[in-house]
């Protein structure tokens, strides 16, 4: 059994389209297998990008429905967030605009604080009664997170690093986010090949963490994971130890 103290969430898909894996969920009904398949191997949530045919991230409205209410109809109950990506609109005005078009809401919505127009949205996402995890990417973003309504109404706080980053830069960050006094849990988590090694720092300093393929293809021992799944099957295995 994982350490109980460990709060693992799955990241099924990310910003990656079907040419990069080839169990990469992209429809409703993909997205909703994975998100069982996640949370049966131990996630206790699961974040999701809805996307449209042809695998490309979106936050319309209909998009966001389709995906919420597949994962909903096949798992019940189960803690549901989505991504607000600004890649996936690049326009801060035409973000917000179709995530307030949004009427079958998910339980929370990340978004990244350093994106522009992101505290706007942040109000938008409170508004509908969403839980709103802040990405942390660097310290600038932390320092005008703190610095932030948000810092005291967030219902997470996400420090995301890139493939680049170690154990040194996440310690710093970690260190600054908590020195905050936000009363909201911190997850740490990597990208590619900074991925296994900031999960294991996350159970080593215990908070919060997720794996999925979003974060990385690979399974600890270098091989290709062959679903979400089984990447939740090995971080279970990991922080148990």
């Amino acid at each position: 059994m994982p350490n109980p103290m460990i709060y693992l969430k799955a990241c099924i898909n990310g910003a990656r389209t079907p040419d990069a894996h080839p169990d990469l969920p992209v429809t409703p009904e993909q997205l909703a297998q994975a998100a069982v398949a996640a949370h049966q191997a131990g996630a206790k949530a699961v974040h999701l990008h809805p996307k449209t045919a042809d695998g490309v991230d979106s936050l319309l409205a209909g998009d966001v429905a389709a995906a919420v209410t597949a994962v909903r109809h096949a798992a019940p109950g189960l803690p549901l967030g989505v991504t607000t990506g600004f890649w996936a609109l690049p326009d801060a005005a035409e973000r917000k605009k179709a995530v307030e078009a949004w009427d079958v809401l998910p339980d929370f919505a990340s978004l990244n604080w350093h994106e522009p127009g992101s505290p706007e949205l942040a109000e938008v996402l409170l508004g509908k009664g969403l839980g709103v995890e802040v990405g942390i990417f660097h310290a600038e973003a932390a320092e005008s997170w703190a610095a932030s309504d948000m810092a005291q109404h967030c219902m997470r706080v996400m420090i995301e690093l890139q493939p680049d980053a170690d154990t040194d830069l996440a310690d710093r960050l970690l260190d600054q986010v908590q020195a905050a006094g936000s009363p909201a849990p911190v997850l740490l988590h990597g990208l590619d090949e900074s991925c296994w090694p900031l999960l294991r720092h996350a159970g080593v300093r215990g908070v919060q963490t997720r794996i999925g393929l979003e974060d990385t293809l690979l399974l600890p021992d270098g091989s290709v994971a062959p679903d979400n799944a089984a990447l939740v099957s090995a971080a279970v295995e990991l922080l148990s130890r």
